[in-house]
């Protein structure tokens, strides 16, 4: 296991997001801006409980951008969206106060 300096976790701007209805868990696809070093990167994230696709768009996550890369059906997760889970098919997103810069580090 990882200790928690080893995880880069990233904030990024959600760019797109749709529907994703080829996983086995009601889903969504994401491509997030996460700045001039890292470029946009896709994720899927069991997000349907509190979000509606078109409600992401805009919005800055965290992610966990070293993990790898992800096979899900036929998309490539590429970062782990991270949020709370209250219950096990429950997800609230992590995310800033304030606006912050695409890229910039959790610490």
């Amino acid at each position: 296991m990882p200790d928690f300096a080893s995880i880069d976790m990233r904030v990024g701007t959600v760019l797109t997001a749709e529907p994703f209805p080829e996983a086995r868990k009601p889903s969504v696809k994401m491509s997030i801006d996460f700045g001039p070093e890292l470029g946009v990167k896709r994720s899927s994230a069991q997000l349907t409980v509190h979000y509606k696709p078109e409600d992401l768009v805009g919005r800055q996550v965290v992610a966990a951008v070293n993990l790898g890369t992800r096979r899900i059906a036929t998309f490539d997760s590429e970062v782990l969206v991270l949020g709370a889970m209250p219950t096990p098919t429950e997800v609230v997103l992590l995310n800033p106060d304030h606006r912050v810069p695409n890229g910039t580090r959790i610490g």
